[in-house]
């Protein structure tokens, strides 16, 4: 039995789930690293995604050392990793991971990234092994069905590979961390989305001390 194709994301309260964009190239050029544009963009990234860092899961899965934290935040980081067999993203969102991703990228499972690119695998330690699909989001997408088998899709962002997902109703199920924290500008998560074509129905709510999660079933009208 095939699984879900889901998304799980952290969202701001004024709904952006990342800052104003800044060019890949930037993050990694050393000129640039004082950039205002781009200590700004790392701030509010870091601030979105606060509750995550001190979780046990998300330490011992990026070797970041041992201890952390336990509880329902960690539980939910676990079992989304869990439940994915395979991931989607955007070529933007791999450029960026590619360059801040350790050697042993946090996946552990294929990840196939929509792309124009033309690309041979690759292949990381742990299990991890990036595909580049240049022909659209579906066969993107069923290459990853085929590889998660009964478990399920996550596609993983960002927020432009996202929507496209949701219009093209191809997602089951979504999932939120809304944060504490307000940005003002940015990427909204759902600027454009085909609203006439998509009903939600609420799955959970649970509040945490850091952010809230919340999770929805998608169904077309």
């Amino acid at each position: 039995m095939a699984g879900k194709v889901f998304f799980s994301v952290s969202m701001s309260l004024d709904g952006f789930i990342a800052p104003e964009s800044v060019p890949v190239e930037d993050f990694s050029a050393p000129e640039k690293q004082d950039d205002p544009q781009v200590q700004r963009w790392m701030a509010q990234w870091m601030e979105l995604q606060q509750w995550i860092f001190p979780q046990r899961f998300f330490r011992e899965n990026l070797k970041l050392g041992e201890g952390g934290e336990e509880g329902r935040d960690n539980d939910i980081a676990r079992d989304t990793f869990e439940r994915t067999g395979a991931s989607v993203m955007g070529k933007r969102m791999f450029d960026l991971g590619e360059q801040a991703w350790p050697e042993e990228a946090p996946f552990h499972t294929p990840v196939f990234v929509v792309t124009n690119e033309k690309r041979d695998p690759w292949e990381r330690p742990g299990g991890t092994t990036f595909h580049f699909v240049n022909d659209g989001i579906e066969p993107a997408l069923d290459q990853a069905r085929e590889a998660a088998g009964d478990r399920d899709v996550r596609i993983a962002g960002g927020g432009a590979t996202i929507l496209e997902y949701v219009n093209a109703g191809l997602i089951d199920e979504f999932s939120i961390a809304l944060s504490p924290v307000l940005f003002g500008s940015g990427i909204r998560l759902f600027e454009g989305v085909d609203a006439g074509r998509v009903v939600l129905e609420p799955v959970r709510a649970e509040p945490t001390q850091r952010v809230t999660h919340l999770t929805y079933a998608v169904r077309e009208r």
